[in-house]
């Protein structure tokens, strides 16, 4: 169970964040609301809500995920694999500092975004991908491991991140799309299969046996609805722009 989030604010420079996306650039006061609704949807699932500042000088800040690996035992800040994205964990240490009493990094060569990172239990699946390299995977396993955790890597062929096309929904249960259905490392897992056509569905989020999922992909929802949970829909358009996801915006803890 989760019992905190931290969020941060949409700086009005996310129009010009990193994307591969075709979906023209974000409105950010729009961008404002569906962050608003975002953090009231973590606090109907029981969250306290840590709400950090804009950080105009990181257009990418408002996917808070990336830049550390939370849970219980430990508190990793990463090296994103963006350069304009190196320095973002500088302004977070504080805020991880009031909750754990050490917080371990990542060092170079190694980078690592921790959307690449999907915790399973006490088991850590990360995705190398353009943004997490050898280097960092590595490091991530050997600090993981000093906390009695467990990790394994993941090749990843045609998503960002890993957590683009997979989301673990607790009991077992594998939201998944595209390459991932197929993957040997997943096979014993329950798959609830997310139609092509809705991809961008496959990045949701389980938070106390609620799964937060994007509006707008019915054939994913009855899906989810299926096998057991209850389901909150959100409009997460302007943040698809910039290829982010719902689990993007939040450390979860």
């Amino acid at each position: 169970m989760f019992t905190k989030a931290i969020v941060r604010t949409p700086a009005r420079s996310m129009i010009d964040g990193i994307t591969s996306a075709s979906l023209g650039k974000p409105n950010h006061s729009l961008a404002l609301e569906q962050h608003a609704q975002y953090i009231i949807a973590l606090e109907s699932c029981g969250l306290d809500v840590i709400i950090l500042p804009a950080l105009e000088d990181f257009p990418d800040s408002c996917f808070v995920e990336d830049v550390a690996l939370l849970s219980d035992d430990c508190a990793i800040l990463t090296r994103p694999g963006a350069y304009s994205r190196r320095d973002e964990g500088k302004h977070i240490l504080a805020t991880l500092e009031e909750f754990y009493p050490e917080v371990e990094k990542i060092s170079s060569p190694g980078t690592v975004d921790a959307g690449d990172i999907m915790m399973v239990n006490d088991h850590f699946y990360i995705g190398l991908s353009e943004r997490t390299n050898q280097f960092g995977a590595r490091q991530m396993q050997s600090i993981l491991g000093k906390h009695g955790l467990t990790a394994s890597t993941v090749n990843l062929k045609n998503v960002l991140h890993l957590k683009t096309g997979v989301a673990y929904l607790e009991n077992n249960n594998l939201l998944a799309c595209g390459e991932f259905l197929q993957k040997p490392e997943f096979q014993d897992f329950n798959i609830i299969e997310v139609p092509e056509s809705e991809s961008y569905a496959a990045n949701s989020i389980w938070i106390n046996d609620t799964v937060i999922m994007p509006a707008g992909f019915p054939e994913t929802r009855k899906l989810i609805v299926g096998a057991g949970y209850e389901v909150l829909e959100l409009d997460a358009s302007e943040f698809q722009k910039l290829d982010g996801g719902l689990s993007c915006l939040s450390l979860r803890f």
